[in-house]
């Protein structure tokens, strides 16, 4: 299966492979050797890159914050999150080289209620300032717990093509697709700090699948307004 963000990139290197074999056709075995090779290689990593595995959840997911993209976690700070979060925060980064599965998934359970685009400098995706100052994605849901959870797509140095397909009001799953970032970049989650994590830096990811941190149980809608109220 492939992301369908693949698809015009994946018609695109066909068309690029075929061309290449017809020209080392005409130009002899030596050239119909180079150019289909490359020809091949050029659409064997298209396909590589937009391939879409699909993944189980693990059990219990509604209570749980899981990997959006699959990669290598490479920061665990605390920070001061002003956009939706409002206060102190716990950021976990991953970073996607341009080997990971590039589709990226829902983190948790929830409704979105933010969801805003900026466009951005480049940096390298490792680099401290590339949540600051990269293009990037922020979109924040509140889980049925109350809870706040901002989940940022971030390009790198490589990528520059952020695709997301979330809007204010939508109601989410942890694990849905809902997104990709092309050729290379990083992904950072934000939760309150209270929230605890699971993994370590160096730890390796999958999206979907690996759990980050435990959020509280859902809390009926009555007292869930009487939560939504208290955190604003």
């Amino acid at each position: 299966m492939f992301a369908r963000e693949g698809y015009m990139l994946i018609t695109g290197a066909a068309v690029i492979a075929l061309v290449l074999a017809l020209v080392g056709l005409q130009l002899g075995p030596t050239w119909r050797v180079v150019l289909g090779g490359l020809g091949v290689l050029i659409l064997g990593f298209t396909l590589y890159f937009f391939r879409d595995p699909e993944r189980t959840p693990p059990p219990n997911a509604a209570t749980l914050l899981l990997a959006p993209a699959d990669g290598k976690v490479v920061r665990i700070i605390d920070v001061e999150e002003p956009l939706y979060l409002n206060g102190p925060a716990r950021q976990v980064s991953i970073f996607l080289s341009p080997l990971n599965v590039h589709v990226n998934r829902v983190p948790a359970d929830g409704v979105v209620e933010f969801v805003r685009y900026v466009p951005g400098d480049y940096l390298v995706a490792w680099h401290p300032k590339a949540s600051e100052k990269n293009e990037r994605s922020e979109i924040g849901l509140r889980h049925p717990s109350g809870t706040k959870v901002l989940f940022k797509q971030i390009a790198g140095a490589v990528a520059r093509r952020i695709v997301f397909h979330l809007s204010e009001g939508d109601t989410v799953r942890a694990g849905e697709r809902f997104g990709i970032v092309k050729f290379g970049s990083r992904m950072d989650v934000l939760v309150p700090p209270g929230i605890p994590i699971d993994v370590q830096v160096g730890d390796r990811v999958t999206a979907g699948e690996t759990i980050l941190g435990r959020l509280p149980a859902p809390v009926p809608e009555a007292d869930a307004a009487t939560a939504e109220n208290a955190t604003r």
